[in-house]
């Protein structure tokens, strides 16, 4: 799933092609995939795109006014063409479920792989139309979050910390990914509980977000959207390696699986060597 670096590396990319076009057709390859039917996709055809911005894991391209914000899922992606290809889009027929053509000919797909769909589009008036744009808690790197606004956050919450740093209402733009690499950085067991945390351990907690999504960012700029999701997989030191060595002791990396996803850490590194508790592995070695 794209988090907040991939995004924003989405939208900077959207700025430097999009802005300044005018959208010339909008075709849906999947009605489910449109959440709203006021403003209708035609509202964005003959007017320019003024600007992308983000909003968490939200994509938002302002058409003149009227907005196009999608957000990703799990198995969403955008595809780029410099030169989009002249047949439509058949509904049911490919895995895009979105087109946007431009008056260059270029323009772009939103793409869904897989039978579990979650792509979601709106057409909107207001990005705070959307919901789950309206519930989002604070952008982890905007300049106004400091420790204490963070330190706030945690105080008092009987949650572990790594469902809380996953929390779209709690935080913007952190996910399954780098919740497991911040928690990595900050040495910090993801099953930790968030109100028991210490004065230097929420501290440490804060830096390793800051500098985790930072980093990400920083490398994710300038790539093109196509080259994004191995670039993100390149940059994890715990998330999604399973059985390799941990980059910073050694040790084997480890992971608790759950239903429908999992997490993964270093025993060594964030835990005082112990591993955690794999309730589902357990269930199936009985």
């Amino acid at each position: 799933m794209p988090e907040l670096p991939e995004v924003q590396a989405l939208v900077d990319f959207l700025s430097e092609r999009a802005v300044g076009r005018v959208v010339t057709d909008v075709e849906l390859g999947s009605i489910a995939v449109l959440k709203t039917f006021d403003p209708p996709p035609d509202a964005l055809v003959g007017a320019p795109v003024e600007a992308v911005a983000r909003h968490g894991k939200f994509v938002d391209l302002d058409v003149d006014g009227t907005h196009l914000v999608f957000h990703l899922a799990r198995a969403g992606w955008l595809r780029w063409y410099e030169a989009v290809p002249a047949t439509r889009v058949r509904p049911g027929k490919s895995p895009i479920a979105l087109r946007v053509r431009l008056d260059d000919d270029s323009g772009f797909d939103l793409t869904e792989a897989g039978t579990k769909k979650g792509l979601a589009a709106y057409v909107v008036r207001d990005p705070a139309e959307v919901k789950g744009i309206a519930s989002l808690g604070p952008d982890p790197l905007a300049e106004d979050f400091g420790l204490p606004e963070f330190a706030a956050i945690l105080e008092g919450r009987r949650t572990q910390v790594k469902g809380l740093l996953r929390d779209q209402s709690v935080l913007a733009g952190v996910g399954n990914a780098y919740s497991d690499e911040v928690l990595h950085a900050a040495r910090l067991s993801p099953f930790a509980l968030a109100a028991s945390l210490t004065e230097e351990e929420v501290a440490r907690l804060y830096e390793a977000l800051r500098t985790t999504l930072t980093a990400a960012v920083l490398a994710a700029e300038g790539k093109p959207a196509a080259e994004l999701k191995d670039a993100k997989r390149a940059g994890m030191n715990v998330h999604g390696r399973t059985g390799e060595a941990c980059p910073v002791c050694g040790d084997e990396v480890r992971e608790v699986s759950f239903a429908d996803s999992s997490l993964q850490y270093c025993a060594t590194c964030q835990t005082g060597g112990k591993p955690l508790a794999d309730r589902r592995m357990s269930r199936l070695l009985r």
